[in-house]
Formats: structure tokens, C-alpha cells, sequence
């Protein structure tokens, strides 16, 4: 199964593709396309990834590590990583896919 995800980053304008492809449902490589250097940089040499190990360590797991070495500053606060980890859910057939976003905005 593939699965794909399309993610606005936000403010700073970037853009990522992602295809999470699964051959057993529970072993998915991540295909990621992106303009920001820093996702770039997450995704670079990530391994097949166990779905269910992901699942069982959430913010200790593989992706999460990547993103906690990588992602500094305000991008600590950047939406693509769960983006990230949800395409991997649907492709391991452990998520639905759904619509998800955020939409923020501040009264004056």
C-alpha cells in the first residue's frame, strides 16, 4: 500500500511530499520531497521503519529521534513531522486517511 500526504509547513512557504510505502503493513519506507532543507535533512538515510516499534515509542521512536536531532529553534514547532508520521500510519494500515490541518490565527 501506498499511502500520500501533500504538507503546507506554513509561514515559512515550504512544501512536502510525501509517499509511505508498505509491502506487509508494517515495515513502511518513507519517499519525502521537500524544499525545506531541515525536512531534507530529517528524512536523509532514515531506514525502513517498524510501524508498530514507531506506534509502541512514539516520541522515542526512529522518526521522532530524527526530528528532535535535526529540528531546532522555532522549527521545533514544525507540522511536517507528524504529517510524517501519519503517512506512515495509513501506509501500515494503522490509521485512516483523513483530512488533518491547522489553522492559526491571532486577534489583536
Amino acid at each position: 500500500m501506498t499511502a500520500r500526504a501533500t504538507i503546507q509547513a506554513g509561514v515559512c512557504g515550504f512544501r512536502t511530499s510525501v509517499a509511505a510505502v508498505s509491502q506487509d503493513a508494517q515495515y513502511v519506507q518513507l519517499d519525502v520531497q521537500s524544499t525545506c532543507a531541515k525536512i531534507t535533512d530529517v528524512v536523509r538515510d532514515l531506514p525502513l521503519i517498524d510501524a508498530y516499534s514507531e506506534i509502541r515509542d512514539g516520541f522515542d521512536g526512529v522518526l521522532y529521534r530524527r526530528v528532535r536531532e535535526v529540528l531546532k529553534g522555532c522549527c521545533a514547532g514544525c507540522v511536517v513531522p507528524p504529517g510524517l508520521f501519519k503517512c506512515m500510519q495509513v501506509a501500515a494500515s494503522l490509521a485512516l486517511p483523513a483530512k488533518a490541518g491547522v489553522e492559526l490565527s491571532k486577534d489583536e
